[in-house]
């Protein structure tokens, strides 16, 4: 059944319940804290009645919207109408349309329900479009219709699946240091909010009782121990609800990514889009052998405002680095990762030698003030800056080695990074200009920073602390006549 009919249509019914019950959940799940420790008749009533009141006003918002919701698609726009008193009528030309995001959050899979999210691409919310709860066989219809932008894509032969999850791969998202603090983060949310009832359990006299007996140095290392075992734990279980039934698909002109457990996701993107791929190797995962890849892609927003969720720009989970190669290479349908890349020079090394002395540096002065008084021990003050010296210079080593830089006849390649190292494949066709930079200091060290600028993902991809003339030479060669009028060619007898 074809979605592009010309026709006005409502919204799912079946949205007004699934609207109320995902209020109500959360309100039951306060009422059985309160009831646990030990709250009053009176203070459970009055969650009650809150809670039942929240259920009522956002089942009757739920109710407006599907009264006064249409959505139609021709052969041209897709539009929308909403509004009673004050009526919104909102369009976009399909050929803009750049993705197609459908989402199934717990409460609408239990309706059968899904969220359609149609984006330009371009910032602001007047270029994104979002269908709440509509029926899952009308938002998979939609989703096809909508991808290929009314055009006609012939079928390849490589169709078909490109990457699937392996259970094994999880244990290379409970490196990931970002879901990691992710799940710190609840943890010390859910303290503050259960602060009486920890109270009445008598946690913090525990906890109290520990520093006194272990001292602080001991407690704090005991600490630290038992948030890194909960913060992988807690990684690889929000990895599960992620990843879980990863599909990385091919379909005639699109790639799409089918995720989740809980909440299911699928985000489609056209391949025509497609402008190179990024491997992105955090250190604890690069360390286990593993990488992540993402599309250079236009059209696809950044998620910064949603840190438990990856960004729509992500093709593969952490997997095994020859998995991310192997799944970058069926994307592109070539492998620019088997370039040789060359290094940088040894003044970029000594820059970033200068910039872990500074910071061990600024850890001995902190250090300093907090020995002094006697708050901590001296021999444990001097472990740390040793400690931070040697992380700093170790960093910096790491920093120069990930360095580099090379170029084919289709992709320009960067590497950089040590904490997170990453490695961009670009298309050279489509840079469209440069941003060449140099501070003080890389001028003292015939250095400069070379950045290709492209109207997709990060819009701009560095090459730090290249030598100037090889710098130059670069860009130049890479989009032939653009850096012409700026450059001075100098004779060489």
């Amino acid at each position: 059944m074809s979605a592009v009919d010309g026709q006005w249509h409502r919204l799912d019914a079946k949205s007004i319940p699934a609207a109320g019950a995902v209020v109500a959940a959360p309100a039951l799940a306060t009422l059985l804290v309160m009831v646990f420790a030990g709250a009053g008749t009176t203070p459970v009533l009055i969650t009650f009645l809150i809670g039942l009141g929240t259920a009522l006003l956002v089942a009757g918002a739920a109710t407006y919207q599907w009264v006064f919701y249409r959505y139609r698609i021709t052969e041209e726009r897709f539009e929308q109408q909403l509004g009673g008193l004050f009526r919104n009528h909102r369009s976009l030309a399909r050929d803009r349309i750049r993705t197609v995001d459908l989402t199934a959050a717990p409460h609408e899979r239990l309706f059968a329900l899904t969220t359609v999210k149609i984006s330009t691409g371009a910032q602001g919310t007047e270029a994104t479009i979002r269908l709440q709860s509509i029926r899952r066989s009308a938002a998979e219809a939609l989703r096809r219709d909508m991808t290929l932008g009314g055009s006609t894509v012939e079928e390849s032969p490589d169709e078909g699946v490109l990457s699937r999850l392996e259970p094994k791969w999880l244990g290379y998202s409970a490196l990931t240091v970002s879901l990691m603090l992710v799940v710190w983060g609840a943890i010390g949310s859910a303290v503050g909010s259960f602060d009486q009832l920890l109270r009445k359990w008598g946690v913090f006299d525990a906890l109290g009782g520990a520093v006194a007996s272990l001292g602080i140095v001991a407690f704090a290392l005991v600490v630290a121990a038992i948030a890194l075992v909960v913060g992988v734990i807690g990684a690889f279980l929000l990895s599960l609800e992620m990843w879980w039934g990863f599909q990385l698909t091919r379909e005639p002109g699109t790639l799409r990514v089918k995720r989740g457990l809980l909440t299911t996701r699928s985000l489609s993107l056209e391949e025509r889009r497609l402008r190179g791929v990024e491997l992105c190797e955090p250190l604890p995962l690069r360390l286990a052998g593993g990488a992540k890849l993402a599309a250079v892609a236009t059209g696809l927003q950044e998620q910064k405002q949603d840190n438990k969720q990856p960004d729509s720009k992500v093709l593969l989970p952490p997997a095994p680095r020859d998995e991310a190669r192997r799944v970058a290479a069926a994307v592109l349908r070539d492998q620019p990762f088997d370039i040789a890349l060359t290094p940088h020079p040894r003044a970029a090394l000594r820059r970033r030698i200068g910039w872990a002395l500074l910071c061990a540096l600024a850890v001995a002065v902190v250090v300093a003030v907090l020995a002094v008084p006697g708050w901590i021990p001296t021999t444990f003050a001097a472990a740390l800056v040793v400690l931070a010296l040697l992380a700093g210079l170790s960093f910096a080593v790491d920093a120069h080695r990930a360095l580099g830089h090379a170029m084919d006849d289709r992709y320009l390649m960067a590497r950089n990074g040590s904490a997170l190292r990453r490695t961009v494949a670009l298309q050279r066709e489509n840079i469209i200009g440069w941003r060449i930079s140099r501070t003080v200091f890389q001028r003292r060290s015939d250095l400069m920073t070379v950045g290709a600028t492209t109207a997709a993902g990060s819009s701009l991809y560095r090459i730090y602390d290249v030598r100037t003339g090889d710098g130059l030479a670069l860009a130049d060669e890479a989009v032939p006549g653009l850096l012409t009028p700026f450059l001075e060619r100098v004779a060489v007898e």
